[in-house]
């Protein structure tokens, strides 16, 4: 089943219950899929791949907004970021944590044969590909940097 269509049920379901954070999210969920599909240059279904990195963008987004309201005292609109957050998050693969991060990092500089911060550059894109989707670009890149200073 694909993602969009996994959605509009949760959608359906998401009313019926009347939870209105869980509505929300979807709701953004949908409108980035729609809008993904309709780029120019993509084909008419979006694959596994696509829609993980729309899923990824929506949870940077929240992230970031949430952040600002809480450093502005905005508690009201800070809850419904997180709230949403959540609801996305919970369409993304399981995230890695930064132990299994590190050691698969240590793989790539192995195979790579990376040895300073100049190849980084090498590494990032070699970790890129490899954990898509199971770990954001903010902790790859704080690895890689730590792991090559």
């Amino acid at each position: 089943m694909s993602l969009e269509t996994q959605i509009n049920q949760d959608i359906k379901a998401a009313m019926i219950a009347k939870n209105t954070a869980a509505l929300r999210g979807l709701r953004a969920i949908k409108a980035a899929i729609l809008l993904a599909k309709t780029e120019k240059g993509h084909a008419e279904d979006l694959n596994q791949e696509a829609e993980i990195k729309v899923l990824q963008k929506l949870v940077k987004q929240r992230r970031e907004s949430a952040e600002i309201y809480k450093t502005q005292n905005r508690e009201d609109l800070y809850q419904i970021e997180v709230e949403e957050e959540k609801v996305i998050e919970a369409y993304l693969p399981k995230q890695m944590s930064k132990e299994e991060v590190e050691a698969v990092i240590k793989a790539i500089i192995a195979e790579t044969g990376a040895s300073s911060i100049k190849e980084m550059g090498k590494v990032m894109g070699a970790a890129n590909q490899k954990l898509a989707g199971q770990a954001d670009g903010k902790t790859i890149s704080e690895v890689v940097k730590s792991l090559l200073a």
